[in-house]
């Protein structure tokens, strides 16, 4: 999934993230403009997961 298509479902995955990982703030799913590394980066302290498995993860949602 590119980050147009994520853009387009984030609500939906952003849920989904919360449901999964309860750790996970809204400020930690903030989807911005040129600031996706950075919102990985918050997700992946939070869970341990890599970038990749996390993009994995979503895509097969």
């Amino acid at each position: 999934m590119n980050t147009t298509e994520m853009k387009g479902k984030w609500n939906e995955i952003k849920g989904k993230l919360k449901q999964e990982y309860a750790d996970l703030t809204d400020d930690d799913l903030l989807l911005e403009e040129g600031k996706e590394d950075e919102m990985f980066g918050k997700i992946q302290k939070k869970i341990g997961k890599t970038k990749d498995e996390i993009t994995k993860w979503i895509a097969e949602l």
